[in-house]
């Protein structure tokens, strides 16, 4: 057995705790409970955005369940109004159906085409080629009365209501410019009916409307949207005859968007092409409402990007406004961008030593029409307080001054007007082709030159325009007559269609086209 070992001897082994040792233990609890409470935190953290999320999840799945059950009352309000709806389209085509046996058996009561002289008269001979489904005559006789555009556009949608089947008979009327121009002569083709066919298919969409459920469906048989579909792969398909999308005329485009939107036919993979043709005929006032009635609302930020980027600010301002992105893209700032980009176009017109002496002429009429658009997007917008137009009106009247002075100057007398002197001196010569004997001059007659009208060029201005009524959910909408054959250029006057007053059948009043 060992001894014990003394008390004494192990009080003198075991070292005292030191301050050092003391230190860190105190610094490893510190830590310790820093890195319990930043996991708390932690936890704490994620419990609450677990919660947060469960109450947004909560908040959806009772959104999504009010959707679930509004959708189920539309398709059930829908479903239960197609038989009304029927009954109501079916009355409504026996009693057309009757009417145009009737006609087509009394002839007597025709008006001819030359007597048409006022509204009454206009309707009368709308509704007999309506009555009839006499498609080519309402076409010929409608391609007469541009001068009368504003009746039309009243009397048209009441014409048709009175066709046994509408949307085939419009489709037979403008079949023989739209969807490929089938005109021989080369004067005929020419002649742009544009117009004519943006007019008809507008009419028509008022037309196709549910007695029901009004806008929200169109009556359109499955026959005439395939035919509708055929129509629209033939102009696409007819895109490389015309030059490509770049070349193609924007009256064609015009007709081309509005088919689609009045039929129905739009589809999800043209997406792009659509894109392209609004943002190429972009200065066209009805390019906006279009846009967002084809589906392309969510690709506007994108359209409105490319439209600054090759400087067609004015058209930029009408698409911001259209899907109301002004705080996103301020048009104050685009509207000054504009008139500096069309100064600066215009000193380099007046600079240029190729350009011919009228080139002062050009350059001043170019600037003239950049402020007009501008002063006319402050009006419509309501942005005089942030810009105000005063300073533009007064630059307006000082490019105007040379030509009101020019007019306002009394006509030089030509040299050779035979005057009488008063001092009892000889009468000139009489004016040869008096007598057989008359004097003919050797000189050659100078020519009479007139000018093309080259729409690349910087026309005359157009009057202002008012603030339009709403279209497609809108609140801007220009008038409906315009040029044809206008290129996509700033200063390019033109004037568009109507797409509203379908609801009520009146015709809105529209303003002036504006200048770029």
């Amino acid at each position: 057995m060992g001894s014990l070992a003394d008390p004494g001897e192990l009080d003198t082994v075991a070292p005292p705790p030191s301050f050092d040792e003391f230190q860190r233990q105190t610094s490893l609890m510190t830590s310790c409970t820093l890195l319990w409470k930043e996991l708390s935190d932690h936890f704490t953290s994620l419990e609450q955005d677990i919660l947060k999320k469960a109450e947004a999840l909560k908040a959806k799945i009772t959104t999504l369940d009010e959707e679930t059950k509004a959708s189920l009352k539309v398709l059930e309000h829908r479903e239960n109004s197609m038989n009304v709806s029927l009954s109501i389209a079916l009355d409504k085509v026996v009693e057309k159906k009757r009417a145009a046996i009737l006609a087509l058996d009394d002839h007597d009561d025709e008006p001819d085409v030359a007597e048409v002289d006022n509204s009454t008269g206009l309707m009368l001979k709308l509704k007999c080629f309506c009555v009839k489904m006499d498609s080519r005559s309402f076409w010929s006789f409608l391609i007469m009365k541009k001068k009368d555009l504003d009746e039309l556009r009243v009397e048209i949608p009441k014409a048709l209501g009175d066709c046994v089947d509408p949307p085939r008979f419009v489709l037979e009327a403008i079949s023989e410019v739209f969807p490929e121009d089938k005109r021989v002569g080369g004067n005929e083709r020419n002649n742009d009916l544009g117009w004519a066919c943006v007019l008809m298919l507008e009419s028509l969409i008022p037309v196709m409307m549910d007695p029901v459920l009004g806008n929200e469906r169109k009556l359109v048989t499955p026959s005439v949207k395939d035919k509708a579909n055929e129509i629209a792969e033939i102009w696409k398909k007819s895109l490389d005859e015309r030059g490509g999308i770049e070349n193609v005329k924007t009256p064609d485009v015009h007709t081309f968007l509005q088919h689609l939107v009045t039929f129905g036919v739009v589809k999800d993979e043209d997406f792009d092409l659509y894109r392209k043709l609004v943002v190429g005929s972009a200065w066209r006032k009805q390019m906006p409402k279009l846009a967002i009635s084809l589906g392309l609302g969510d690709k506007m930020p994108e359209m409105i990007e490319e439209l600054i980027s090759r400087g067609q600010q004015v058209d930029a301002v009408h698409f911001t406004y259209e899907v109301g992105l002004a705080d996103k893209f301020p048009p104050v700032p685009l509207l000054k961008a504009f008139l500096k980009d069309a100064k600066k176009a215009a000193a380099a017109i007046m600079e240029d030593p190729n350009n011919s002496g009228r080139a002062v002429h050009f350059a001043a009429k170019k600037e003239q029409s950049a402020i007009r658009s501008v002063l006319k997007c402050i009006e419509e917008y309501k942005l005089e307080a942030e810009f105000p137009p005063d300073s533009l009106k007064k630059q307006l009247e000082q490019l105007e001054k040379p030509k009101n002075e020019k007019k306002r100057s009394p006509a030089a007398v030509p040299a050779n007007k035979r005057t009488r002197v008063s001092n009892g001196g000889p009468m000139p010569p009489a004016k040869a082709g008096r007598s057989t004997n008359a004097y003919v001059s050797s000189f050659p007659v100078a020519p009479a030159f007139v000018r093309s009208p080259q729409h690349t060029q910087y026309p005359a201005a157009f009057p202002a325009y008012a603030s339009p009524p709403a279209i497609y959910g809108s609140s801007r909408s220009p008038p409906y007559p315009y040029s044809p054959e206008a290129a996509p250029y700033p200063g390019t006057p033109v004037n568009y269609s109507p797409y509203g007053g379908y609801c009520n059948g009146m015709a809105p009043a529209y303003p002036q086209a504006y200048y770029r």
